[in-house]
């Protein structure tokens, strides 16, 4: 199951870094929750896929350059539903042209669909990005 879920996120790091809006579409439930800095918000796909451009823009402009998965935890909920945790490692360009990395987390409740396929039911960042990420410019 492990290598389900890797799978599954590595083609959402991918489908991130070519900027492949539909792809990342694929990958989520057609409403879902999203639990962050600012509480839990009910989220439909459709809307979510109107502001991850301007996310990942906004994210880059304060540095972030790459995004990949480093670990993976997957344990069964119920025969519909897996719980995901996954730590991500970010590259983040400093103005002055120097580099660091930060640890990112995320944990994930996916869906199995009938075809055999997963999606994302909830998502929960555990820190606020561009908080962390527009921190790493102070340094």
């Amino acid at each position: 199951m492990n290598q389900l879920v890797k799978d599954f996120l590595e083609r959402y790091e991918k489908a991130s870094s070519y900027s492949d809006w539909a792809a990342i579409g694929r990958l989520y439930a057609d409403t879902f929750l999203f639990g962050g800095a600012n509480g839990v918000q009910v989220v439909r796909k459709d809307d979510f896929l109107k502001l991850v451009p301007r996310m990942k823009a906004r994210l880059a402009s304060l540095g972030l350059s790459e995004t990949q998965l480093q670990a993976v935890e997957a344990s069964v909920i119920n025969v519909k539903y897996l719980l995901a945790k996954a730590a991500w490692k970010m590259t983040v360009r400093h103005f002055t042209g120097a580099r660091t990395q930060l640890d990112a987390f995320t944990t994930y409740v996916l869906e199995r669909q009938e075809e055999g396929m997963l999606s994302i039911a909830f998502q929960i960042d555990h820190q606020d990005l561009a908080t962390v990420i527009a921190g790493q410019q102070t340094r």
